[in-house]
């Protein structure tokens, strides 16, 4: 027996010494969690310091919180920002110190990248070389270089997490040289580049180094200006990206899938942050996503950490110390009411003193003789008491400076055009004017020192009309100086409607601090007491809302009933405007308001304000018209200011004078 053991044994040996034994690879699986932030914009309070008021689903101490959970909720987290940190909501009062606020709020969340964003380039290289230097988290912008053709910053960075190597790719958009047009020093030996070429280059690159592959890209996901600027073109061009993090645009993406990878964005503030989870299979040593799943964590039911809320109390109390510091007096409501109806700004259809207030300051500064400016918030307001510097902020919200420039008739003409695209053309049944839901409202301008109309039942490029300086017609051989904000000056000069050499004023190269903002409280200091002024030098005509239905579907509109039509992404207001035609097929007018006023239509007759109109039918002639109401024809037509009583149309309402 010992013996045939003993055999059996030297077998077995034999064995393992010529036919080693194989072991079967053990498939490994693991999960990651990636969080992504963008568009922050120096929020560390949940608290607007415009308004000096609590804004609870904004700022880094929410994000931290959502940030904690989730790292008891899985130990491999990697954490991402995607740019425009530095700016806004008063942490610019904290740049000249020796660390910036907001960076280092950055570190103590532990960030392992930091995409940076246009925003960052408001204040110059020095501000956000420092906010660079002192950052823990890696800097990402792969598509910037220096004029030696070395990268400025990083293009990527590699994290590991349980065996798994991540490769988090940074690209910001190429705008920044036209948006800071005016002060190239901001800008000045970096060389912005093609963000979907540089993306291809860095996967070359990272060939063998890692397992998934993440962009985390300053840019929305459609284009800008060119076929590449936006982030949808990057990743239909390197397919290869697992998951994409994008900001800029402030949309609210929880999960698109663009081929095989995942988008998100998450919206702006502090407001959201995006929770990718990815499950990982290791299959022969090679890691193999599973499972892909992604959220946008709303922050505003999150509580803030009372040890941080210390740490940083100074910025707090300084800022609000800051936005209350009284700098004037208002002497009565600036905009009675804000909307013509709750979706619909009047600020943006119609002149308001509020705009009329900031192109006044714009020409006194600048001595032009027309000015340009935006209402930047659909609600912005002065109102009656002390004007605080946070009143500021809330009617000016962009850190934009002041620029004064050389204009032809026709290039003011063509600006005014391009400006004039944001409203949608009228049809026939409309009882609202709407906006362009591919415009920002923040690229439309309106204009101070010259006298115009706006016919938005005209084409593109002729809706600009009667067009007046000091009472006389523009015409071609005129030129003016014209005021207007860096940002838009930037744009203007890159897409040819204006000339950097035409520049005649900066106010960044004539005060420290030349922001509209700051000239702004300079001006009602130095006043001391402002008033509501406005010109009425502006307004929209080619159009006829006073359809006998209208009051009915303004009432709707006030009760929530019909909602007024906002793009997808929620950031341009009133895209589509309320026709009747179509709200009568969709059923949201009742049939019993119709029999009512069913013999007005067909009389076509209605009243405006208790004033009798009629609206024009075809085949119509204005002595038949005052025979219908026994009014002499004449005085119709002068009423209505007919210079020529044949050339009436139809569906033109015009005026009845009272017998």
């Amino acid at each position: 027996m010992k013996k045939n053991m003993a055999v059996v044994l030297i077998i077995v040996l034999m064995v393992s010494v010529f036919c080693p034994i194989t072991a079967v690879a053990e498939e490994r699986e693991t999960s990651i969690t990636i969080l992504g932030t963008s568009d922050v914009h120096g929020r560390i309070f949940p608290w607007d310091y415009a308004l000096d008021a609590e804004a609870v689903d904004t700022g880094y101490l929410k994000i931290e919180s959502v940030i904690k959970q989730v790292r008891k909720e899985n130990k491999n987290v990697i954490l991402v920002d995607a740019g425009d940190v530095i700016q806004d909501n008063s942490i610019e009062l904290f740049q000249n110190e020796e660390k910036n606020p907001i960076i280092e709020v950055m570190n103590i969340l532990g960030y392992d990248t930091w995409t940076l964003g246009n925003h960052e380039f408001n204040f110059g290289l020095e501000v956000l070389d420092k906010a660079v230097k002192t950052s823990n988290a890696t800097v990402l912008a792969g598509n910037i270089y220096n004029e030696n053709g070395e990268r400025a910053y990083s293009a990527y960075k590699i994290v590991e997490k349980d065996g798994v190597k991540v490769a988090i790719i940074g690209m910001i958009t190429p705008n920044i040289p036209r948006w800071e047009a005016s002060m190239p020093d901001h800008f000045k030996g970096l060389i912005f580049k093609n963000p979907v070429d540089e993306t291809k280059k860095v996967m070359t690159e990272l060939e063998g180094k890692a397992d998934l592959f993440v962009g985390v890209f300053h840019m929305g996901l459609d284009n800008e200006y060119t076929s590449y600027d936006g982030a949808r073109s990057i990743i239909e061009a390197n397919p290869q990206l697992d998951v994409a993090i994008v900001g800029h645009a402030h949309s609210d993406i929880s999960g698109e899938m663009i081929g095989n990878t995942l988008v998100v964005e998450p919206k702006a503030y502090g407001n959201r942050v995006s929770k990718i989870d990815l499950k990982l299979s290791n299959k022969e040593g090679k890691w193999y996503i599973s499972e892909k799943k992604s959220e946008n964590i709303d922050t505003k039911n999150y509580d803030v950490d009372p040890d941080l809320v210390e740490k940083w109390k100074h910025i707090h109390d300084v800022s609000r110390e800051d936005a209350n510091t009284i700098i004037g007096t208002v002497t009565k409501d600036f905009i009675e009411e804000v909307y013509i109806l709750p979706g619909i700004p009047k600020a943006q259809v119609e002149d308001t003193a509020l705009i009329d207030f900031i192109n006044e300051v714009q020409m006194y500064y600048t001595k032009a003789d027309v000015s340009a400016a935006a209402a930047f918030k659909e609600d912005m307001n002065l109102l009656k008491g002390e004007f605080k510097k946070k009143d500021v902020a809330n009617i000016y919200k962009y850190a934009n400076t002041l620029i004064g420039v050389k204009v032809t008739a026709k290039q003011l003409k063509d600006y005014m055009e391009w400006s004039a695209k944001y409203f949608n053309t009228y049809k026939d049944g409309d009882v609202t004017i709407s906006f362009n839901k591919d415009i920002r409202g923040y690229n439309y301008d309106m204009f101070s020192g010259i006298d115009y109309d706006i016919d938005i039942s005209k084409p593109e490029g002729q809706k600009i009309v009667n067009l007046k300086f000091k009472g006389k017609p523009v015409t071609d051989e005129m030129t003016f100086t014209l005021a207007v904000n860096n940002y838009r000056f930037g744009n203007m000069v890159k897409d040819g409607y204006f000339k950097e050499e035409d520049k005649v004023f900066d106010s960044s190269e004539k005060w420290a601090d030349g922001s509209i903002r700051a000239l702004i409280g300079q001006y009602v200091q130095e006043k001391k007491e402002i008033t509501p002024k406005c010109d009425q030098n502006w307004k929209i005509i080619g159009i006829h809302l006073n359809h006998p239905l209208k009051n009915e579907v303004y009432d709707l509109v006030k009760s929530g009933k019909i909602k007024i039509p906002m793009s997808e992404d929620g950031r341009t207001p009133n895209v589509a405007s309320l026709n009747i035609y179509e709200l009568q097929k969709q059923g949201l007018i009742s049939s019993k308001t119709q029999k009512i006023i069913k013999h007005q239509i067909d009389q076509n007759i209605t009243s405006i304000n208790g004033e009798k109109t009629y609206t024009v039918k075809q085949g119509d002639v204005l002595w038949r018209i005052g025979k219908k109401f026994d009014i002499d024809w004449k005085k119709i037509a002068q009423i209505n200011q007919l210079k020529n009583s044949d050339l009436i149309y139809p569906n033109q309402v015009i005026k009845i004078p009272a017998l």
